[in-house]
């Protein structure tokens, strides 16, 4: 039952102001906030890959966005869980097949606004957390034009608006699942 799972999953994020916006939309919107038809606004999962040493992350330049960004996605009915689709986007869209969460526990919310590129006005994206060897191959989907490993410290121009901060922020909680 992904909407139980994602609901349990969100009590265990620290409490703050975004744990409740989304505490109570997914609450209200029930089983509609999983699916990209449930209404102009829906839940998200997404896949911030690190190096084991967490001092390099991998991006895909958004085709939509036109932006670096983590890795990420709509939940598909086969999707059991919100981690699991964020896993399945990840091993998409970087085309590493063997790509492993750290932990289904949630390390970064983000609600946002989107423009006229797509179908719908606002993702309620779920951020989760995966380590793979920078030396493995990788792969452009169709939904990136680009896929690359940057140092944490040296993020390109084209990143959404306090990407930054959100990036070290998850790195943050992303070393705590394995320490």
């Amino acid at each position: 039952m992904p909407l139980q799972d994602l609901l349990a999953r969100l009590k265990e994020v620290p409490q703050s102001g975004s744990r409740d916006d989304y505490l109570r939309f997914v609450t209200f919107a029930g089983d509609a906030a999983l699916r990209r038809d449930g209404g102009p606004e829906h839940v998200t999962g997404s896949c911030f890959v690190f190096s084991p040493a967490f001092d390099r992350v991998l991006l895909c330049f958004h085709r939509k966005g036109q932006f670096w960004v983590q890795f990420g996605g709509h939940i598909e009915s086969n999707d059991a869980s919100v981690a699991e689709a964020a896993e399945r986007e990840a091993r998409e869209e970087s085309g590493v097949g063997d790509l492993v969460l750290l932990s289904s526990a949630i390390v970064d919310l983000d609600r946002h606004d989107l423009h006229a590129g797509f179908s719908c006005t606002a993702h309620w994206d779920i951020g989760f957390a995966a380590t793979i060897d920078p030396k493995v191959d990788i792969a452009v989907s169709d939904e990136s034009e680009d896929v690359r490993w940057f140092p944490i410290d040296e993020l390109p121009d084209q990143v959404p608006t306090g990407f930054g901060a959100r990036l070290k922020y998850v790195r943050r909680r992303a070393i705590t699942l394995i320490h």
